[in-house]
């Protein structure tokens, strides 16, 4: 199972992403999210740039570091 949250500014992680989903939460904006494998086994769906979610596939390494946003590794 995994645990959704917001990213905050200053968090950092670093994973592989395991799922790709994308939707209208609100009906008239559409949201990109990944859902992400960390290192220590928890899984965190997070919400991602649209530019982001188009240039990564699933098995690819993400990285957030504190006052970035998330990026491809």
């Amino acid at each position: 199972m995994f645990k959704s949250r917001k990213i905050g500014r200053d968090d950092s992680w670093e994973g592989i992403v395991t799922n790709k989903s994308r939707g209208m939460l609100d009906g008239s904006n559409m949201y990109h999210f990944v859902e992400v494998h960390l290192a220590d086994g928890e899984s965190v769906k997070v919400r991602i740039s649209r530019r982001l979610w188009k240039s990564i596939e699933v098995d690819d390494r993400i990285a957030k570091r504190p006052g970035a946003a998330p990026a491809r590794e």
